[in-house]
């Protein structure tokens, strides 16, 4: 902004002084020009008065040669009625020359001299006086002038480049901080405040920044609230849960019964945890994936077993660590491995790959030989599949953003579903 601020008082100001500027300096050189005609003119008038009433050729070159020295605005030549030359040589057969023989007073101006022609009619014919005026008589002192003229425009220019960058200053600093206000609630400073200042609109939007995080504070403690009461309300039915599996008979269908409850506290615990950490701490944690997703697919290697289903991993060679905890990563891959148990016939295939992309993300990818994504079918196509809440794959997604990734959907090379959860790299 005070750059575009400052270019375009630039060319204001420019185009004013130049505006200015150039009739200046023609009329400056129109004026110089007459100045030295009308001294020329004078000069000329008075070498007739003489040349009319003097017969003695010696003493009229020695007036021409001498008698104006310094003051002379150029160089004087006197014609005789006989033709005879006194003075420097003129052009043969000037048609100026022939006009003030017959009388008539003549002038001419060009870029480089001025010429004055002044006719004197004696007793023995027509004496002509001609006064050439050079270039630098007949322009002196233009160009000091126009110098002094330019470097007066120069510092007009400077001194308005110069107030538009103060001005332009005091209106950006403002939105500089309006911005850098806004960075920081972005990254869940959302204590951060702004000054109302600057001008009038400037400190409407600072206002209503603030307004805006005030709101934004508000409504993310009631959502925190509000999810830890959910939180704790559920613990009631799980207690019971855990109490009807205590009463079951067979101890494996016991035991993972228990595993399963003790996973959905374990979901409920980073629940109510997630709800009061602060949003700014998520991108400080961070997880080793090839080890959570290889104790992921660990613990679901025994229900793949049991329904006939080809399990693969391929994980890297070395760790690779993502911006999000390892609760959130492994709930995130509980949810991919489970919509392909829950969405496909037993028997089908499922492979698991962890990669790294050139960008530098993560990639775990879920693809299947099942049936695939319907087209056009967004619940099926990543929220849960039909019929449910879409919670489970919402929960994959909100790990990939809080990691600065993203979930994609594609159609696997195996002819099945493929998922990718891109993560953000937190570094080695």
């Amino acid at each position: 902004m005070r750059r575009c601020l400052a270019v375009l008082v630039a060319a204001t100001t420019s185009a004013v002084v130049l505006a200015f500027l150039v009739p200046l300096t023609l009329l400056l050189r129109t004026l110089a020009e007459d100045r030295a005609m009308t001294a020329a003119t004078l000069e000329s008038q008075y070498l007739v008065g003489i040349a009319a009433k003097s017969t003695d050729r010696e003493e009229l070159q020695g007036l021409v040669e001498g008698m104006l020295g310094e003051r002379s605005t150029g160089t004087a030549t006197v014609i005789l009625p006989d033709g005879t030359v006194l003075g420097p040589a003129i052009p043969e057969r000037d048609p100026l020359l022939e006009a003030a023989r017959q009388g008539r007073a003549e002038t001419r101006i060009s870029d480089d001299r001025a010429v004055v022609y002044a006719p004197a009619v004696g007793r023995n014919g027509t004496t002509v006086v001609r006064i050439l005026v050079p270039e630098e008589i007949l322009h002196r002192g233009v160009t000091r002038a126009t110098l002094i003229l330019s470097a007066l425009g120069v510092l007009l220019l400077a001194a308005a480049v110069l107030a538009a960058d103060r001005l332009a200053r005091r209106v950006s600093a403002p939105i500089k901080e309006l911005a850098t206000a806004a960075d920081a609630m972005c990254e869940g400073r959302l204590e951060t405040r702004v000054s109302q200042a600057g001008t009038p609109e400037v400190a409407a939007l600072g206002k209503a920044l603030n307004r805006l995080a005030e709101r934004v504070q508000t409504l993310l403690a009631a959502e925190r609230n509000t999810v830890a009461d959910l939180s704790h309300r559920l613990r009631t039915p799980v207690t019971a849960i855990r109490l009807d599996v205590d009463s079951i008979g067979d101890p494996d269908t016991a035991e993972r019964m228990h595993e399963h409850v003790t996973a959905l506290e374990r979901t409920v615990d980073a629940i109510v945890q997630d709800a009061r950490r602060p949003s700014q701490e998520t991108a400080k944690n961070s997880c080793d994936v090839g080890a959570v997703v290889a104790e992921r697919v660990e613990f679901w290697s025994a229900l793949a077993d049991d329904q006939g289903r080809q399990l693969r991993l391929g994980l890297p060679s070395k760790p690779l660590r993502a911006s999000l905890t390892r609760s959130e990563l492994a709930d995130a891959v509980d949810v991919l491995i489970d919509n392909v148990f829950a969405h496909t016939d037993e028997g089908v295939c499922l492979e698991i790959w962890v990669t790294v992309r050139a960008d530098g993300n993560i990639v775990i990818s879920v693809e299947d030989d099942g049936p695939g994504l319907p087209e056009g079918d967004v619940t099926a196509r990543g929220l849960s599949g039909a019929g449910s809440s879409g919670l489970g794959m919402d929960i994959a997604r909100r790990a990939a953003l809080v990691s600065g990734g993203s979930l994609e959907l594609d159609r696997s090379r195996l002819g099945g579903a493929l998922i990718r959860l891109v993560l953000g790299s937190a570094g080695s």
